[in-house]
């Protein structure tokens, strides 16, 4: 059975400048690779991260018309942080565009921001190291943070 998830697809209008603008905000880039046709297969990921990002040059109208919307106008991607506020400021400092103000929920620290195709992501520092939700806490009798 497999066990993880090793990347998955963003789509993007193009491979070079959505690679600048992720290894400006500290993401590497793991592969880079001519496929032949324009088409490259281009991995990035956070310093140590397990999960990476397969960087998708949309082709066509129905692609093009994805980018930005994968997630269905909802956040989808999650961008774990161990120093919340040092990231938090690095990254407005570089620019990003926050839509809300840093706010502490039951399983982390968290702001919403976009990409600048108009995905969304959480920047989360979580309350716990295991991850954990409220709801299994919950269950076991675990009072939740303040």
């Amino acid at each position: 059975m497999p066990n993880r998830i090793a990347l998955f697809s963003l789509l993007v209008p193009d491979y070079d400048e959505a690679l600048a603008f992720f290894l400006r905000i500290g993401f590497e880039c793991r592969e880079d690779t001519a496929l032949g046709n324009g088409k490259r297969w281009v991995r990035i990921a956070p310093p140590n991260g397990e999960t990476e990002i397969l960087l998708a040059r949309a082709v066509g109208g129905r692609q093009t018309a994805a980018i930005g919307e994968q997630g269905g106008g909802r956040v989808w991607l999650f961008l774990e942080t161990e120093d919340f506020d040092a990231d938090y400021s690095q990254m407005r400092s570089l620019g990003i565009q926050f839509e809300t103000k840093p706010r502490n929920e039951p399983y982390g620290r968290v702001a919403v921001w976009k990409d600048p195709w108009g995905n969304r992501w959480d920047l989360i520092e979580f309350a716990r190291a295991d991850r954990s939700g409220t709801i299994r806490l919950q269950r076991q009798g675990i009072s939740q943070p303040t």
